[in-house]
């Protein structure tokens, strides 16, 4: 694990001083007098193409021949299934009643003695 963290230390500490290289060397191309113009040699003309003809496009659709479909198949019967006798469940059982809890008499508290009165 400890071989993983010096890897990536060292990849960092490599990217950063790339990264200040790079940086060192657009500042100085930054500092350079602005080169010459280079005429550019002429581009040659397009030539001109020749125009096709292009077919045209009917202006009404031709009436498509009205196909005649078969009979839709006629669809099974279901057989009818015998009457299943209704089946009843026994009352459930009462829950017997929670006894009560007898309440404990409170006790009394002994009241404080009086307070002594000062001069």
């Amino acid at each position: 694990m400890a071989s993983c963290n010096s890897f990536i230390l060292a990849l960092f500490i490599a990217l950063t001083f790339s990264s200040m290289n790079v940086s060192i060397a657009a500042r100085h191309l930054l500092q350079l007098p602005p080169l010459p113009k280079i005429p550019m040699p002429p581009l040659p003309s397009i030539p001109n193409l020749p125009q096709p003809t292009l077919p045209t496009v009917p202006t009404t659709q031709p009436s498509l021949p009205n196909p005649t479909l078969p009979p839709l198949p006629s669809i099974p019967t279901i057989p009818t299934f015998p009457t299943v006798p209704k089946v009843t469940l026994p009352p459930l059982p009462s829950m017997p009643s929670i006894p009560t809890i007898p309440t404990i008499p409170s006790i009394p508290f002994l009241s404080p003695p009086p307070a002594t009165s000062s001069p």
